[in-house]
């Protein structure tokens, strides 16, 4: 580290520092977050953005005292920096080290596990109330992004706030973007905002209002947050700024200014979102009744291709799920077959729409959920574990897990041509490998390894077939054999590969999802519904909230690669003796 970054342990340090000494400090953190985060991958562009903004807050404020909440957490990196974090970040986003969000069990600083959006102002309303009802005069302050105000649930907590004469400071830090520019009529009201307008939608709603001031110029935000402070009421500090401030690279990139990096030397290997987004757009050629809606993620979900051809036929609502799947309601109401790309953790904000606004209706809607499982080192908040356990109760709902970039082009095609209830289609965040083919198609399932007088039956489920199919191998090194089958779609249940699993002593259902709510479980009822006496076991993700970490070692560390299947098919057969 550089001189400055080097005495900076806490906040107390960074308040301690001559005025005359913030331009450098700004530029060594920089240096720094470019230096890592390029290399560990994760947030860079946002965080750039922050810099001043974030040196401005602990000067002003006393944290841990007073309570910091930082909405979706991109821009927390520099909060990790000020607050005695600076020499961790050689383990950014790795197994056992840091973060790549706020998180309370690394530091003090950290309050809420926050890398969902559009939530720090309901946290920052509950704590005001909590902080006023104990007589405490810690003050409150929520960092939102102007993206994150696309948000509904952050106006639903801005409509409280503006209720009350708690002190909560709201510093909004104004890039014009989330991952891709602010859209809606907020994105043009803040327009207006920074050409001078008053009064402005928040003093509206009862809130007051400090800004727009330079969120590059370190003393202007502290004279801003100063007197936002002194009012002792809710308030907006309005702070401008530019995503990838001060790296030309970020600067330079027009698309998303660097939100993301990807870990120095990954390559460019296909993805799974590679092959859903080109097939979308295929798809997209043939049928002029899809449409595609995000929640401002167009190109981290593979829309772009579509956007790009389609433009008036996709839709970027801005970070607000809920809205997104009950307007896809509207489009599939009106005649169109919407497909709603979306990461699969995400998806749970909007889990009462899925149910009774698209449902109810047996409405013709594909969610394409990218990210589902283990995501690797984002953590415990994107993991999509969640939703492969939820979706299937469901009434009508449909739900495919390809195993390979074939299976996701013929599933996505089979779910758009569904047109009485809705569909989805689940993959995770990694590169793609070969496809996987069948010895024949039985029902809906695929068999993939089929012996005679098997020992047992391996249901593989979407990626795991690989991993089963190379433990079937070691198994049969072991002298036991093992008949692997591909369920294709895991909801609702197959009768044929019901009928399949009765007739085996074992089965052992291997998924990358939480085992509560699995296949496995749905197979083990149905079986025992039959009085089969078919031993059903779930090998899957225990029902916690995983660390981060990469995909393949989380996967290991819960036995969901070839030698930890293969281990447990021999110990459950041990056990039957």
């Amino acid at each position: 580290m550089t001189a400055l970054l080097e005495g900076i342990t806490g906040p107390a340090d960074v308040r301690a520092l001559p005025a005359d000494a913030l331009p450098d400090l700004a530029e060594e953190i920089r240096a720094h977050l470019v230096r890592h985060v390029t290399r560990a991958g994760g947030h860079l562009g946002p965080n750039l953005g922050a810099v001043e903004l974030t040196i401005a807050l602990h000067r002003v404020f006393d944290s841990p005292h007073d309570v910091l909440l930082f909405d979706t957490g991109h821009q927390a990196y520099v909060h990790k920096v000020l607050t005695g974090r600076a020499g961790d970040f050689g383990t950014l986003r790795r197994a056992g080290g840091l973060s790549g969000y706020p998180s309370a069990a690394e530091s003090p600083h950290d309050v809420i596990e926050n890398s969902h959006a559009s939530t720090a102002l309901s946290y920052a309303d509950g704590v005001a109330k909590a902080m006023r009802l104990k007589g405490s005069a810690r003050r409150v302050v929520a960092v939102v992004g102007d993206g994150a105000l696309t948000g509904g649930m952050a106006w639903e907590a801005l409509n409280n706030l503006a209720g009350t004469w708690h002190p909560v400071v709201v510093l909004l830090n104004d890039n014009g973007r989330s991952y891709a520019p602010t859209t809606g009529g907020l994105a043009a009201h803040l327009a207006e905002l920074r050409r001078g307008r008053r009064p402005t939608l928040f003093e509206e709603l009862g809130l007051a209002y400090v800004g727009p001031v330079d969120g590059h110029d370190v003393l202007a935000v502290e004279r801003a947050l100063r007197q936002g402070a002194r009012l002792g009421r809710p308030v907006v500090v309005h702070c401008l700024t530019r995503k990838g401030e001060g790296h030309r690279p970020a600067e330079q990139d027009l698309a998303d200014h660097l939100h993301t990096v990807s870990p120095g030397g990954s390559g460019a290997a296909p993805t799974w979102t590679d092959v859903f987004g080109a097939e979308i757009t295929r798809i997209g050629e043939d049928r002029a009744d899809v449409v595609c809606l995000t929640a401002a993620m167009r190109g981290p979900t593979g829309l772009d291709g579509f956007a790009h051809r389609f433009p008036e036929r996709t839709f970027d609502v801005g970070i607000a799920e809920q809205h997104a799947v009950t307007s896809a309601a509207g489009l599939a109401l009106g005649g169109m077959h919407p497909v709603v790309a979306v990461y699969a953790t995400f998806l749970s904000r909007a889990f009462d729409q899925v149910l009774l606004d698209v449902a109810l209706h047996r409405l013709p809607v594909t969610f394409v959920l990218d990210r589902a499982g283990v995501t690797g080192p984002d953590g415990p908040s994107h993991h999509g574990m969640w939703d492969a356990s939820v979706l299937p109760v469901v009434p009508g709902l449909r739900l495919a897990a390809p195993r390979d970039p074939a299976r996701l082009r013929e599933a996505l095609r089979e779910a758009v041509d569904v047109h009485d209830g809705p569909t989805a289609v689940r993959y995770p965040k990694a590169k793609v490998a070969g496809d996987i083919p069948a010895l024949r198609r039985a029902g809906r399932y695929d068999v993939l390894r089929e012996e005679p007088d098997a020992a047992g039956l391996l249901v593989a489920v979407g990626p795991m077939a690989g991993p089963c199919l190379a433990a079937a191998e070691e198994l049969a090194a072991h002298g036991v054999r093992v008949t692997v089958v591909d369920p294709r779609w895991i909801a609702p249940l197959d009768p044929e590969l019901v009928k399949l699993v009765a007739a085996h002593r074992l089965v052992m259902a291997v998924e990358d999802t939480t085992t509560t709510g699995a296949l496995g479980g749905r197979l083990a009822q149905a079986i025992a519904v039959l009085g089969a006496p078919t031993r059903v076991g779930t090998f899957a993700l225990p029902a916690n909230f995983l660390p981060h970490g990469s995909r393949e070692e989380v996967l290991r560390a819960h036995g969901l690669d070839a030698a930890g299947i293969a281990t447990t098919v021999l110990k459950r057969l041990e056990e039957r003796g």
